[in-house]
């Protein structure tokens, strides 16, 4: 029998590779001839660059960027050798969860540090670049990361401007000319599973500014901004992205990517899936177990379960989800690949206790499918 395990992280519990093997020594024991493969997923969210990096047997390399906030932080990227292709998360470097709540301001916040990993890409030799954007705590639609690149942002006495998307109210010229040209010769892939424009009431600003300190009258601001870093950036390079589906999307690091280095926009899982060998594991698998911390009507956006779901529905193998809950909507999934979900409560327990304890839910849940598995086969 063979069992492909590929669940997303569990937030603030386990990433994906524990899930995965926690999973998999509750059906080993029931199962104890079972092959059981481990697959970590992600879906473009934080966890992308570990995801891939455990499953391909990458290398995960690590360096000091700046932080969204200007100190100084760790982050690491991934690199898979054998194509030459980079894995950066930009949670790493510009992430939400490097910023306590009470100090998270979405004027002044940068994604400079993302940029400082790109440059290290490019000077490792990267041929292929795969962009995840999910978790940023930015919103100056990626001209942090830009500049960390060489494009200089001038006001109108020809000072560079200060970080953060507000000052770029303030932009009067925008310089290209010492723009890395070494993003001209690398495939860069942006894995998201938004499709918000830059600007407007579906944009960068309203939809995402909210949840990283902006209040409504810097919501109002902020769009404002970007539109008018918009308006330079299409008198420089000819052409208006704002609008182009996914480009709101990190607080705009979706349309830095798109205007300047040419960007292709993916799903996230569909990225992940991919590097990781997902459909090759599959083939041949009597069934597939996957999981995230809350499943429910939002997984149906392109999270972790669906991506697998339609792989595996591919070749006819059957799919069973473990969650931390089961959320409003999650019945929806049945329709698209999901045979059965479970949550992984064994009774009344808060949150903190279930993040806890999730190792051992999920073997024991694992273990409770095994035997269901077990007998309904025939094999008991």
């Amino acid at each position: 029998m063979k069992i492909v395990i590929a669940p997303d992280s569990f937030k603030d519990s386990l990433d994906a590779a524990g899930v995965a093997r926690a999973i998999a020594r509750g059906m080993s024991e029931v199962l104890p001839h079972a092959q059981c493969i481990e697959c970590p997923m992600a879906d473009g969210g934080e966890g992308t660059m570990a995801a891939i990096v455990a499953v391909s047997h990458g290398e995960l390399r690590r360096q000091f960027v700046r932080g969204p906030l200007g100190t100084r932080v760790e982050a690491g990227w991934g690199w898979l050798p054998d194509s030459h292709t980079a894995i950066i998360e930009m949670a790493e470097a510009s992430g939400l969860q490097l910023v306590p709540s009470a100090e998270r301001d979405a004027c002044r916040s940068s994604t400079w540090g993302t940029g400082e990993l790109i440059a290290a890409a490019l000077a490792a030799g990267a041929k292929r670049i795969v962009l995840a954007i999910g978790g940023s705590a930015t919103n100056d639609a990626g001209s942090g990361m830009l500049r960390a690149l060489g494009l200089r942002l001038l006001d109108a006495q020809g000072r560079e401007l200060e970080e953060g998307g507000l000052a770029l109210s303030t932009l009067a010229r925008l310089d290209a000319s010492a723009l890395d040209p070494r993003l001209a010769e690398v495939e860069i892939e942006v894995a998201a599973d938004v499709d918000n424009p830059l600007c407007g009431p579906n944009g960068a600003s309203a939809i995402f500014g909210p949840q990283k300190g902006a209040d409504p009258a810097q919501v109002q601001a902020l769009d404002q901004a970007l539109g008018h870093f918009a308006d330079l950036c299409a008198n420089l390079l000819g052409e208006d992205l704002r609008d182009f589906p996914g480009c709101g999307a990190a607080g705009g690091m979706g349309f830095a990517a798109k205007a300047f280095m040419s960007a292709r926009f993916r799903p996230g899982v569909e990225v992940v899936a991919e590097l990781s060998g997902l459909d090759a594991l599959v083939q041949g698998a009597d069934l597939v177990v996957t999981g995230e911390g809350r499943f429910d009507a939002q997984t149906l956006r392109g999270k972790t379960p669906l991506g697998v779901a339609r792989v595996a529905k591919r070749h006819g193998v059957p799919v069973v989800v473990l969650a931390g809950t089961l959320g409003a909507g999650y019945e929806a999934l049945y329709a698209h690949g999901i045979d059965a979900a479970f949550a992984l409560a064994s009774g009344p327990m808060t949150l903190e206790q279930a993040c806890a304890d999730a190792q051992v839910l999920l073997q024991a849940r694992a273990g409770d499918i095994a035997r269901l598995w077990r007998s309904a086969a025939g094999q008991a």
